[in-house]
Parts: C-alpha cells; structure tokens; sequence
C-alpha cells in the first residue's frame, strides 16, 4: 500500500466517525491508562505491605511483586488505547487488525510476566546450591546449569510468543516450523557430543546427584566438587591435583557422595590363635562390646566368632559412627583397635598365628608343613 493510499484510506475511516464517537473514544482511552495504571500501583503497594510483615514467610507476595515490577508503560499506553478503539464504529478489516494488536499487546505482557517467573523460580531452586558455593568458595558463584536451564525456557518461550503471534496474524508458519526442525535436527547431529554434555549439566543441576563442595568418589578417584560447567565437571583429589572429567562421562559411572552419609557402618575381623580356649573365645564377643559401647557418637550393631580354622579364631565387629567424617571415623577406628587390644590381652586372648614347622626327610623333599601343638596347661 503506498503513502498516498493510506493517507486516503485513514480519511476515510476518520470522515466516516463523527466527533462524538471520537471524543468518547478518548475519554475511554485515558480513564483506561488511569485505572489500569492506579490498579497494577495499589496492587504492588499492598503485596509491598505485606512482604514487610517478617513474622511470616511470603514466598507468592515476593513472586507478584516481582513479577507485577515487569508491568510495562508501553503496553499500559497500547492496551488503554484499543480499549478506547472499541467504542468506535470501525470498517472492516480495521476491527480485525485491532483484535489483533490486542493479541499482541496481551502476549507480549504475559510473555513479560513468565520471563520474571522463570527468573525468580530458577533462583529460588538454585538457591541452596548457590549458598554452597559462597560458603566454599568465599564468594557468589551461580552455576552454570541455572544460567542454561534459564536461556533455554526463555528461549523457548519467546518463540512460542513469536509464532504464535504469527499465526494470529494470518501468516502460515507450518513451513517456518519444519525448517526449525530440519535445522535443529541438523545442528544437533553436528554437535551432539558437546549436547550430551549440555544435557548432562542440565541433568546434575535438576537432578543434583552431588553439588558444589560435595566429597565424591568416582572412576577410581575421588576428591571435592569445585565447579559444574556447561562441559565438564572439575574435581580436586585428595592427592592434590585437579581433575576435568566431562558431564557425559562422569553420569555414565556410579558417584559415590561421602557428604550425604548420615553415618558410616564400621566392620572389621580380629583374629585370635587356635589355640585360643574356648572359655576365654566365649568372652571375647562381650569385651569387644564394651570396648565399642565406650566409645562418643558410637552405635554399636554386633559382635560374633565368625568362623574357626586351623590358622585362626576369625570375630566380628559390626558398628556405626555417628558422625560421617572421616577423621570422625578414623579417631574411633583408633580408639577401637587399642581398646581392643588392652582387652585382649587383659583375658589371656592371644592374636598370634599358629606356628608351623617343615619336615625334610633323607632324600631332600619336602613334607606337609604340620602346626605346632600348643603345650598342654599344667
């Protein structure tokens, strides 16, 4: 449509409105602004009062609140106006293209509206894990997974607005469509290792199988998690190094998380001589009990001869420490072995094995080695 023809098709809807029609449609128009501009400020001054109430938590105030800050003048001015649109007596095809102006005016603020909820979501489910990384690191460190997750529902939210506002426009978007999907499909076969791991960072921030901090075990190493990336994964070994490994790989492997432990289960077998009697064997399960109860932050589960052969009298020892660090586990440990041992040998319980002696005969071959027979008591 050229300039001039515009210029006479605007004539003739303005002639064909008499001046009554018009100023009403302009009363309409700024009682609109003014109502709907003093209803979105009331509403955020009120959710406002109620967020300054600290005896209680107001999660969905904070949410409105925020998500009310993202209320935009523009869409205020255009929505005041097709509101004052609507009193006019307009031809054809004019009312159809103000039904779509108010699909766009609506979709875009809606859009605006979930943009801030993804916003605010995404910080609040990430939040903790944020507070992991400024409590280890001494400063804030948002993941990178949060960054991704957040671009990619924005993302995909944007361009459903966007196709959608072309669809109501008229514009046949099938077409547009499949080359979207010819060209992802592309894209992705193209870089679908770097897309595993996109996906697998994805995975560790929603799923969160260990965290930033975490002490985790896995491959054969283990060591803290210092940082998640889009890529890989940087772990710092007990022994000092660091150690990249990438987001595909390290789910593909069992990830043992010592952080989480709630308590740590202890066994360990003390072996006694065979020669041991059995009066003094039938009093070991109960001393090693005591020497288990003893201990701080213990929960002793079970004590019991195991097995008996001709090298060893072979107990049991089964208990829980309380608290899951390792050198929580490593003190007890101690204390349990030497606790062990004062009891030992306190009721004439020996831990040596058995002697053994090797026979030759005349011609230089070896016998079966026999055990030496312990002396019999006077």
């Amino acid at each position: 449509m050229s300039y001039q023809k515009f210029i006479a098709t605007f004539d003739g809807i303005v002639d064909g409105i008499d001046w009554q029609n018009w100023l009403l449609s302009i009363g309409v128009a700024v009682a609109s602004y003014l109502a709907i501009h003093g209803a979105v400020a009331l509403c955020r001054r009120r959710l406002e009062q109620v967020q300054a109430d600290r005896r209680a938590s107001k999660p969905m105030a904070e949410l409105l609140c925020a998500m009310l800050k993202k209320t935009s003048n523009l869409v205020v001015v255009v929505t005041a106006l097709l509101i004052g649109l609507t009193v006019l007596d307009l031809p054809q095809p004019w009312a159809d293209r103000v039904t779509h102006l108010w699909f766009v005016t609506l979709g875009v603020q809606i859009g605006l509206y979930v943009n801030q909820l993804v916003d605010i979501s995404a910080r609040r489910y990430f939040g903790g894990r944020s507070s992991v990384s400024m409590r280890d690191t001494g400063a804030a460190n948002p993941t990178v997974a949060r960054t991704l997750m957040v671009w990619a529902l924005k993302t995909a939210l944007w361009v459903v607005l966007f196709l959608a506002i072309l669809s109501n426009l008229g514009i046949n978007i099938s077409a547009f469509v499949a080359s979207l999907g010819i060209g992802g499909i592309a894209v992705a076969l193209a870089v679908q290792n770097i897309l595993g791991d996109l996906f697998a960072s994805l995975s560790i921030a929603v799923d969160k199988p260990f965290e930033v901090g975490d002490a985790i075990s896995v491959n054969g190493f283990s060591g803290t998690v210092e940082h998640v990336g889009l890529k890989t994964t940087r772990i710092r070994a007990d022994s000092g190094e660091q150690i990249v490994i990438a987001n595909a790989d390290l789910l593909k492997n069992t990830v043992r998380n010592f952080k989480r432990m709630q308590n740590r289960r202890v066994q360990f077998s003390l072996n006694l001589a065979p020669s041991t009697p059995v009066e003094v064997a039938e009093r070991v399960p109960e001393a090693l009990q005591h020497v288990v109860e003893a201990q701080r932050q213990v929960r002793f589960d079970r004590a019991h001869l195991k097995s008996v052969t001709q090298d060893a009298l072979e107990f049991e020892v089964v208990y829980y420490v309380l608290d899951p660090s390792y050198a929580a586990y490593m003190d007890v440990q101690q204390q349990v072995l030497l606790g062990s041992m004062r009891v030992l040998s306190g009721i004439g319980a020996s831990t040596a094995k058995a002697s053994q002696r090797v026979l030759v005969d005349g011609q230089g071959h070896l016998r079966p080695p026999t055990p030496l027979r312990s002396m019999p008591k006077p």
